[in-house]
């Protein structure tokens, strides 16, 4: 039995802890803050409750699996998992509007073909099945396995199959999704919802690699789901499984620096001055933290992927409103601005952002944990901003952000009690990224860019978990990191992920 110190108390770290310790692996989880959860937390006022973190789950299979693998309980006994059906409502900038149902291609085609004209279907429908294609090449490499020592093969093929384009007597692809999006959807309504999925998780659709059709084919193929109570609910479930399984937790527990000797990670030194031996170190931390714990340890190897810094952050934007949801209400809509030029250009190129118009995601869920009462209901919108966003740069943005928001919920100024706004800084108060960047999903292609580092480190004994190593952001493949690093300790280096 190996002692295993764990540094944070975010979805990956607690998807490994729970592995390990089920393994029969002393685990114990050193959290600087005092609770769990990572970036899924909840703030509560008047009886309201808002998830301040992700709204949504796609793909659950990670957590079924996270929950068959630790104990007798599976997931849904744990929390009350529920579809969302519409996975999602689009409102676009000229009035038009589709409805897209949850996990159905032939009804995604008819809906997108009665709302945007003949034809607009079958082509969002061709684009999903090369997008699958991509899938299936990149599924193994990016999500199951841990990261190829060879992984420049990954950065240099773009597995996704593009349509050739033939212009001025040029015949050329597809490289980017904004491509995708000019050359074989050829409407700039479908070319906003591919870019809505890409500036969702905080990348630029103007130069993320084709690849990152996986996005939308993940939602499309697994459906998207929602945790009853918010899913906040998910990270209470996974702690206490965790508990169940006798990991300890230290909350408050600034650790300081990992411990060496010999070349070996051997414990965690806290900020009181307090050490805590371990066999292995498994540090759930973005890359400034990791430097810093590690000090002059050879963390990062030659050759490895570097660590992306400057990403982008959200600006959620929490309502309150008087009035009970109308009967009907799509629980996510996405309103998409009138110059999508604009939004990337203040996003990722720091340009001027007063007339920017955001991309923004409305959730509306019909849940009656997240009340107090009937008669009101609880809203959430959320947009990417760019990293270190503040002040009153903030404040204009969450002012368009309800402007934008009007053309979704009806009548919302009439309804509005309250607002309050989570910002970057409330972002990297719980999770310690630096500006609250948030790390994007790993992808293929794009020369390794939006790939993120391995989970074994340069120091023997020594490794990295959660959205900012390998396969990189979100809750899925937070938990997919997870039960890599479980693999790596338990089974040794010659792991090579699930079969």
């Amino acid at each position: 039995m190996a002692r295993i110190a764990v540094i944070g108390a975010g979805m990956g770290a607690m998807a490994a802890a729970a592995r390990l310790a089920v393994a029969g692996h002393r685990v114990a989880v050193y959290e600087r803050t005092d609770t769990y959860g990572g970036a899924l937390r909840r703030r509560e006022r008047d009886g309201f409750r808002f998830d301040t973190g992700p709204g949504l789950l796609p793909l659950p299979a990670v957590y079924r699996d996270l929950f068959v693998k630790t104990g007798k309980k599976p997931l849904e006994e744990c929390v009350r998992l529920v579809q969302v059906d519409p996975s999602a409502r689009h409102v676009f900038p000229d009035g038009t509007a589709v409805s897209l149902p949850n996990a159905s291609r032939a009804g995604v085609v008819a809906a997108l073909d009665e709302a945007l004209g003949a034809g607009a279907g079958d082509r969002w429908g061709d684009f999903l099945v090369r997008a699958r294609e991509a899938w299936d090449r990149t599924r193994r490499p990016l999500l199951e396995e841990p990261l190829w020592p060879n992984w420049q093969v990954l950065a240099e093929k773009e597995p996704y199959p593009a349509v050739p384009h033939r212009r001025l007597l040029r015949t050329r692809r597809a490289g980017t999704l904004a491509e995708i999006g000019a050359w074989e959807l050829r409407d700039p309504r479908l070319a906003a919802l591919l870019d809505s999925h890409a500036l969702a998780h905080g990348l630029d659709p103007r130069v993320t690699p084709a690849s990152a059709a996986v996005l939308p084919y993940m939602e499309h193929a697994f459906g998207t789901w929602y945790v009853r109570g918010g899913l906040r609910e998910l990270a209470r479930a996974v702690y206490d499984r965790c508990l169940a399984r006798r990991v300890e937790f230290h909350f408050g527990a600034q650790v300081a620096r990992v411990l060496e000797k010999d070349g070996r990670a051997v414990g965690v030194e806290l900020a009181g001055g307090a050490v805590a031996e371990a066999d292995f170190v498994v540090a759930g931390v973005d890359p400034g933290t990791l430097d810093r714990l590690a000090g002059n340890l050879p963390v990062r190897r030659a050759g490895e992927v570097p660590a992306r810094r400057g990403l982008p952050s959200r600006l959620t934007v929490l309502l309150a409103l008087r009035g009970a949801r109308p009967q009907g209400t799509a629980h996510r809509t996405v309103v998409h601005p009138r110059d999508r030029d604009a939004e990337p250009v203040h996003v990722f190129d720091g340009g001027p952002g007063a007339a920017a118009e955001p991309t923004v995601t409305v959730l509306r869920p019909d849940d009656p944990e997240l009340v107090p009462d009937a008669d009101h209901e609880a809203v959430t919108l959320t947009a990417t901003v760019p990293a270190g966003a503040a002040g009153e740069e903030l404040r204009r943005h969450a002012e368009r952000m309800i402007k934008a928001a009007e053309r979704a919920v009806p009548e919302l100024r009439e309804r509005l009690l309250w607002h309050e706004l989570c910002t970057p800084a409330d972002i990297a108060e719980a999770t310690g990224a630096a500006d609250g960047a948030v790390p994007a999903p790993a992808l293929a292609a794009g020369e390794g860019r939006l790939l993120h580092p391995g989970n074994p480190t340069g120091v023997a004994g020594l490794f990295t978990v959660g959205g900012w190593s390998h396969p990189g952001g979100g809750l899925p493949h937070a938990g997919m990191s997870g039960a890599l690093v479980a693999g790596l300790i338990v089974e040794g280096p010659g792991f090579r992920g699930s079969q």
